[in-house]
């Protein structure tokens, strides 16, 4: 059977398999057949008090109560993710107004208003660094522990869901808050009940909703909300006479940045012998920041990250956090390829790491422009096989665009009605997020 129905994979793959190279196909290969308790969701790990016996007879926790907590755990697993995420680029605007991080202006001010008014801020008066200071502190608000729902759920779910909510006890009101609980109560000696365990689950499965649009919505403001865009999609994106840089990870705060600095620096890539100058191509979630803003193509997605190093074309392969396969240091060493690590949490082995910090961005985006340069000197033109596939894509479908082009407004697809505050009362319509 095909691994994949995509040819210009299914083409890598061969390749990869006469030459002994594995991915992450072989990998699955080589562990069946699965455990069936793992398939099941009955293995335990949570403490050192087990065996727990998934035996009819009742001994130590059910397994209902071992996949429920085992479940809880992913969710909360998945919140601190995408909670970090947009904790991060909350910090990015609040040091901006700081004056911290000069390369990350208020891009899109409308958005910054018209999310000012739906969490409830005054804009009257006020200029653009006080109005984002005063929403950023309110949404790190969010994270700690309070008495009140969280903001950025309350203000973004409809009114029935709310009720629901509150006659369920899941209403989260603090995003790192439900995280530790969910640690605390799947730990020994705590929650057995399986579904009590499940509306744990739930409520912080709702911090990680909240989390999700947070990360949306400063994105919009420091990088501009998506408008569609047509680009190009698969592996053919990459080019034999230019200097391919992939783009991989989650955040866009580096990402974006070296979508700008590539333009600045093209013509080094040119000095170098690349007759097409740099090439920016994006992978998974980052992939996606930059296509829908930047119309940057995209190469391939999480599950064929390996693929695009099996081209032999991608000069650096550069990294931030989240959906990153370990493989990628060592399938790099087969290559010329410089894999960049960028996030003090995010390292590889095999890896060059050039830390990132907000303050020093461009610095840092410079460097690895020039690392992926210095790496296309070194490609081996034997080694190249890249395929010839590719298709138009089209993205920036955000929720301001749509209601835009739904209005028949062209020109509103940059600013969505303003919603009034209702943190309290929980208004009535709910945004999509592209996170």
């Amino acid at each position: 059977m095909e691994r994949s129905t995509d040819e210009a994979a299914r083409g890598l793959l061969r390749a990869a398999e006469r030459e002994a190279i594995g991915t992450v196909w072989d990998r699955f290969q080589k562990q069946s057949p699965q455990c069936a308790f793992g398939e099941l969701g009955v293995c335990c790990r949570n403490c050192l008090q087990g065996p727990c016996r998934i035996s009819p007879f009742g001994d130590g926790a059910t397994a209902d109560t071992i996949v429920a907590r085992n479940l809880a755990r992913s969710i909360a697993a998945g919140t601190a993710a995408h909670s970090g995420h947009a904790k991060h680029l909350v910090h990015t605007l609040l040091k901006w107004t700081e004056g911290k991080a000069p390369d990350y202006p208020v891009r899109y001010e409308a958005k910054l208003r018209s999310l000012a008014a739906r969490v409830g801020i005054a804009a009257d008066g006020k200029t653009v660094k006080e109005l984002a200071k005063e929403v950023a502190e309110l949404a790190l608000a969010d994270f700690s522990a309070q008495e009140t729902p969280l903001t950025w759920a309350a203000t973004n779910v409809t009114d029935v869901r709310v009720h629901k909510y509150l006659e369920l006890g899941v209403v989260p009101t603090g995003v790192d808050a439900e995280i530790s609980e969910i640690m605390h109560r799947t730990h020994y000696g705590v929650d057995a009940d399986p579904i009590n365990l499940l509306l744990g689950g739930v409520k912080c499965a709702l911090a990680d909703f909240a989390s999700c649009h947070m990360g949306t919505d400063f994105a919009d403001i420091l990088f501009g909300t998506p408008k569609p865009v047509v680009s190009r999609a698969n592996l053919g994106v990459l080019k034999p006479d230019a200097v391919n840089v992939a783009l991989h990870g989650h955040n866009p705060v580096l990402s974006d940045l070296i979508a700008q600095t590539a333009k600045e620096m093209d013509y080094e890539a040119k000095q170098a012998g690349a007759t097409a100058g740099l090439n920016l191509v994006g992978i998974c979630c980052t992939g996606s920041e930059v296509l829908m803003r930047h119309g940057i193509p995209s190469a391939t997605h999480s599950v064929s990250q390996e693929l695009a190093l099996l081209t032999g074309a991608v000069d650096a392969m550069v990294v931030d956090y989240q959906c990153l396969m370990p493989s990628l240091g060592n399938l790099a060493e087969c290559f010329h390829t410089k894999l960049v690590t960028t996030m003090p949490i995010a390292k590889i082995p095999g890896a060059v790491h050039v830390e990132f910090t907000e303050s020093a961005g461009r610095e840092a985006a410079t460097q690895i422009i020039r690392l992926a340069i210095d790496a296309y000197k070194r490609r081996d033109p034997k080694k190249v096989r890249i395929p010839e596939h590719e298709t138009a894509a089209i993205a920036g479908f955000s929720t301001e665009a749509i209601i835009g082009a739904l209005s028949g407004e062209q020109g509103r697809s940059s600013q969505a009605p303003d919603r009034q505050h209702r943190k309290r009362q929980h208004p009535g319509c709910v945004s999509v997020c592209r996170m």
